[in-house]
């Protein structure tokens, strides 16, 4: 790993959390050199701002834009997931992009032993609910989503925020002609079907859970992931209200 380069990063992350100003991505442009190097950025940013101190992080996102490309995790800071309804309008945040998406919830530990054995049906049989989930997606960095890559990933994948509607049995679902509905402030609604990038939420639980398991340990019952948008990223403004329906699983609603 290139150490100056890692260090570098973290330190350009923690002062923007700590001024709550983006920094600039462009001398950095080439400090990562791969996706270890930017989840150790994740794990030194988290250290230092003590988000995990009681455990394994209890909240991830993770997602890709299909199955034949890599997926990308991030551990969520805890004190930005929040229940539906949510008020947001305190969160500081630069942009207010706006991701609509299914969180799946672990029925039981999961060790990374487990972990390596899992395939898509295997991974799938241990979730015991779903919620309809909004990601607020913002940015550390000034170019936000034309920073590079790496960068971005080293940056919680541009997290700001989760809210959670209510927890419903995780059952069969057709996904392909699974349909939802955003709305954001007095915009015209956004309606996708089927929409997903990897088909099915489930697609990415195998390889979160080995990322997460090897890096924190045991995963316990009740963790959560988040696992991708299915109506791209629309921006919401300061004094917008979200809401997010998926038919027959629920709604999540939130106020910037």
């Amino acid at each position: 790993m290139s150490r100056a380069g890692i260090e570098a990063v973290t330190t350009a992350l923690l002062r923007s959390r700590e001024r709550g100003v983006p920094a600039d991505a462009t001398p950095l442009a080439d400090a990562l050199a791969h996706a270890d190097e930017a989840y150790e950025v994740q794990q030194r940013v988290a250290d230092a701002l003590g988000w995990f101190a009681d455990g394994a992080p209890r909240f991830w996102k993770s997602g890709g834009p299909g199955r034949t490309q890599p997926l990308t995790h991030a551990p969520l800071p805890p004190a930005g997931v929040w229940a539906s309804p949510a008020d947001a309008s305190r969160w500081p945040m630069h942009l207010r992009l706006v991701e609509s998406e299914i969180a799946l919830r672990l029925g039981r530990d999961v060790d990374a032993a487990m972990a390596a054995t899992l395939d898509l049906e295997r991974a799938r049989a241990l979730v015991d609910a779903m919620a309809v989930a909004i990601e607020i997606v913002d940015s550390r960095w000034q170019q936000s989503s034309a920073a590079p890559a790496l960068l971005r990933l080293a940056d919680l994948a541009s997290h700001a925020a989760l809210v959670l509607g209510e927890w419903q049995p995780f059952v069969a679902c057709d996904w392909p002609q699974q349909t939802c509905r955003l709305v954001i402030g007095t915009q015209p609604a956004v309606e996708a079907r089927g929409s997903h990038s990897c088909g099915d939420p489930a697609w990415v639980l195998a390889d979160w859970l080995r990322h997460a398991t090897a890096r924190h340990g045991t995963l316990p019952a009740g963790s959560v992931v988040t696992t991708g948008t299915w109506a791209g990223a629309p921006a919401a403004a300061i004094g917008d209200a979200v809401s997010l329906h998926f038919d027959g699983i629920g709604h999540a609603s939130a106020h910037f």
